[in-house]
């Protein structure tokens, strides 16, 4: 038969039971410590990446970054205030010298035209006419010189008359005076004359090259004009890709305002930027490599901005193959500027741990499956390598993959 159990049993079952899943708790968490333990302190073959200390030469560099651009890039603006009729192209075409690309609004531009044309006009028949008129007012003054040159001429020969009859004792001593100083007055009168005519043929001569000024002036603003009415049919310039057009009919369009822009996509550069602290190892002319994907290519260094602008220097890289498949615009690529040769120098291979030259804190292999952090001092660096100064030996192996998930162990077991 059944019986009921005294409590005393009955708190002893509970205490066993609770014994029980306390042990086995305990005995989860342990397991569960160890694991983590094991895991923090060991870590996958597969997952690392190693580099062997070994001597060579180190072609120092420093890292920019940089965008891949058309070698040749030209921007059309409009010449004159207008609007856009019509549209002949579309982003991306192809075009040759003097493809049309757009039609503006010329009408008042070819009515301004018109008139300056009728004002050159004007100004050639008032030049015309000046250049008569002076001839006519020239001559008339040349032929009263001619007249009082007579005059003067007759006049001497009275005096010289009055003088004979004088000393014969026909004349009179004041009818030979009266003569002379007829004779006097009438050169006056014909050097005053001949002065006349020299001032104002200087004058008139002024006064010509002036107006003929004003026609020439006058004639250049033509042909400017004539110009920017050809440019404002707006036109390739050379064989190139239409990259950028407004294409808003109707659009109004300041003068000077961008309205296309063709660029040549055979052939690239890259525009790069560096941090200021480095611009002084950049300089035209020096050397440059330009990683696009896995493939490096050699370039040179073509315009260096003097100028720092929010703490970086801007510079061009003009690439040796700069038709290379692997180009295209607006790529961004990292750029290594190449600043000096460093020869039989102990190095390891360049990897995300670096930043720059100072002390770090790697793992090196120590036997087959044991990782030992070592502090190690680096130096200077190209995009391959990085120099060692310090803490490894050559033919030591070296952790060069991510380890900052086990930044504060001192030492690993690998798996």
């Amino acid at each position: 038969m059944d019986r009921d159990l005294s409590r005393k049993e009955i708190k002893n079952v509970r205490l066993k039971r609770v014994l029980r899943f306390s042990v086995a708790g305990v005995v989860l968490l342990v397991a569960a410590v160890l694991l983590v333990y094991s895991l923090r302190s060991s870590v996958k073959r597969s997952d690392l990446i190693f580099s062997t200390v070994d001597r060579g030469t180190i072609n120092v560099s420093y890292t920019a970054s940089g965008v891949v651009a058309p070698a040749f890039e030209e921007i059309i603006n409009s010449p004159i205030d207008s609007r856009i009729l019509q549209i002949y192209k579309k982003g991306g075409d192809r075009v040759d010298a003097g493809t049309p690309i757009m039609k503006l609004d010329l009408h008042n531009a070819q009515t301004d035209l018109s008139k300056m044309e009728d004002e050159k006009e004007m100004k050639a028949c008032e030049l015309q006419q000046m250049k008569i008129n002076n001839q006519t007012d020239l001559s008339d003054m040349l032929m009263k010189i001619r007249v009082s040159g007579m005059k003067v001429n007759r006049m001497a020969v009275e005096l010289r008359n009055e003088r004979y009859l004088d000393s014969l004792g026909s004349g009179t001593t004041d009818k030979v005076r009266e003569v002379q100083m007829n004779y006097r007055t009438g050169k006056l009168e014909l050097e005053q004359l001949k002065q006349q005519y020299r001032n104002a043929k200087l004058v008139k001569a002024a006064d010509i090259k002036s107006k003929a000024l004003e026609y020439n002036i006058l004639a250049k603003n033509l042909d400017n004009m004539q110009r920017t009415l050809q440019d404002a049919q707006i036109r390739s310039p050379r064989k190139a890709i239409l990259t950028f057009i407004n294409n808003q009919i109707g659009a109004q369009v300041a003068q000077g305002s961008k309205v296309a822009v063709i660029s040549d996509l055979s052939h690239f550069k890259v525009n790069c930027e560096i941090a200021d602290s480095y611009g002084g190892h950049v300089s035209v002319g020096g050397s440059v490599i330009v990683k696009v994907g896995n493939k490096q290519l050699d370039g040179m260094v073509s315009n260096v901005t003097p100028l720092s602008q929010n703490g970086v220097v801007d510079f061009t890289v003009q690439l040796k193959q700069d038709a290379d498949p692997s180009l295209r615009s607006g790529l961004k690529t990292d750029v290594y500027v190449l600043s000096s040769v460093k020869e039989n120098v102990m190095r390891i291979a360049n990897g995300s741990y670096y930043m720059n030259a100072g002390d770090y804190d790697l793992f090196v292999l120590d036997g087959d499956n044991k990782l030992v952090k070592r502090r190690v001092k680096l130096g200077e660096s190209n995009f391959e390598y990085v120099e060692v100064l310090g803490g490894l030996h050559e033919g030591d192996r070296v952790v060069v993959s991510d380890m900052t998930g086990f930044k504060n162990q001192k030492s690993l077991k690998i798996k």
